[in-house]
């Protein structure tokens, strides 16, 4: 069996590799090659964290595995990422486990993965302002991968602790681009891409904020209750996910889902954008959504090409198991 420690992850995967492992598996999924098993998610009664496992098979690629991890809350006051997991790999012919492979980093840069690609095919191509809600370990992630994906000039961000987006504002810097802390009204009105990652369990981006033309990228709700803006965005728009199952149930589309402003079946699949079975966007005026559940299935085409990088750079741990 093979082990790929936590600290090796960074020197062996990028942002790049990611953005690919993803998209090829979105595809896989609307091919129906590819599909995830249902997803188990609990509060535990321990530590005020949320756990559970998200796992699929991959016929085409014959990945076969699951992330076991979740949110713990209070580690950031021992020094630790509140979101903790590892990712068990198998091999698809005899079921054995091939690899186990940290997954905290794998995690982030997936999710980003996940938003870019959303605004690679449905985003207006001329966007110029990208805006951010939220500012928390996975904001920076995000953005670096959009930034890469449209020639945007300016970003715009709202926190609910405006202190925190200095760690927004460090990637403007990078990129060499102005940025700017607004609140939720100018955001909606500037922005031609927003990106919500946060853990919110009550709307924050109101309809009434979001113009025409705009793509929002949701990236924060994974779990019953969460919600990050108000449900009729999603009455307005027209809605592609990850998942279709998950986004209908547990991803942003759920509380739309549960007034009755929209039905599982105006949801697409990205992959079916990927692989030009559906069109994308149609037109500059429309409101393009991208509910980003997070797969089981993104988790080991990420974590297998990890395994492929520590082997051929000689990194990866070998054990009899």
């Amino acid at each position: 069996m093979i082990i790929i420690p936590e600290r090796e992850i960074a020197g062996l995967v990028s942002p790049a590799d990611c953005l690919i492992a993803v998209e090829r598996v979105f595809a896989s999924m609307a091919n129906k090659s590819a599909y995830n098993f249902p997803v188990v998610r609990e509060a535990i009664g321990h530590a005020e964290a949320l756990y559970g496992f998200k796992s699929g098979f991959d016929r085409e690629k014959l990945l076969l595995g699951l992330k076991s991890g979740g949110f713990w809350p209070n580690n950031v006051q021992h020094g630790l990422s509140n979101h903790q997991s590892t990712i068990f790999l198998f091999d698809a012919d005899s079921g054995r486990c091939r690899a186990v492979v940290g997954g905290n980093l794998l995690t982030a840069l997936r999710t980003a993965a996940a938003s870019a690609i959303s605004i690679k095919y449905l985003a207006r191509p001329k966007s110029k302002v990208i805006g951010v809600i939220g500012a928390g370990h996975q904001s920076t992630f995000q953005l670096r991968a959009a930034l890469d994906q449209r020639p945007f000039e300016k970003i715009v961000a709202w926190n609910i602790d405006p202190s925190m987006l200095v760690r927004l504002e460090e990637v403007a810097k990078e990129r060499d681009l102005p940025f700017e802390s607004v609140d939720l009204d100018r955001l909606g009105q500037e922005a031609d891409v927003i990106i919500t990652i946060t853990s919110s369990f009550k709307p924050i981006l109101k309809a009434s904020q979001v113009r025409p033309g705009t793509h929002i990228a949701c990236m924060g709700t994974d779990t019953k209750g969460k919600q990050e803006v108000e449900p009729e965005i999603l009455a307005r728009a027209i809605i592609f996910a990850d998942e279709i199952t998950q986004s209908a149930t547990i991803g942003e589309a759920q509380h739309a889902v549960e007034l009755g402003l929209i039905t599982s079946a105006e949801i697409t699949e990205i992959g079916a954008v990927i692989r030009g079975d559906h069109i994308g966007r149609t037109d500059a005026e429309e409101i393009t959504l991208f509910d980003g559940t997070g797969v089981g299935l993104q988790d080991l085409a990420v974590a297998s090409a990890a395994v492929e990088k520590a082997i051929s750079k000689g990194v990866a741990v070998e054990v009899d198991f």
